[in-house]
């Protein structure tokens, strides 16, 4: 019975140790180049062409015709960003903080009939 009462102890212990560690921060494998300054330091309008927006940003997730027959790119990137932490206070004690941050940035890029960007828009959003 004592050694069951050792075991129970110890398995307690780590139990506490463990569940107090810092959450990791988990970053994105690979960063993109879809970013408001690459947009607007690269994309010319009636100079850039489908080839340059296909090496600077890849294959769109989206490509569509508009209503004036003009071929239609969409790019879109999406993030998540958790993180976690505690609070100290001399009468409360600590307590456990947890926080998320979602960012999306959209692209979408109309070409003309020589495949040269037309115009363009972004829309970008954090919450």
């Amino acid at each position: 019975m004592k050694e069951f009462s050792i075991v129970a102890f110890f398995m307690c212990c780590v139990l506490l140790i463990v569940s107090c560690a810092p959450m990791p921060v988990v970053e994105p494998t690979q960063k993109s180049n879809l970013t408001v300054g690459m947009v607007k330091t690269k994309i010319v309008k009636g100079e850039t062409n489908q080839a340059d927006v296909l090496e600077l940003f890849g294959a769109p997730n989206l490509v569509t015709i508009n209503q004036d027959e003009y071929e239609v790119w969409n790019y879109n990137r999406m993030s998540f960003k958790t993180g976690s932490g505690e609070a100290g206070d001399v009468w409360l004690g600590s307590r456990a903080l947890s926080t998320s941050t979602t960012s999306s940035f959209d692209l979408i890029i109309t070409f003309d009939e020589n495949d040269v960007v037309k115009d363009y828009s972004m829309i970008s959003s954090s919450y």
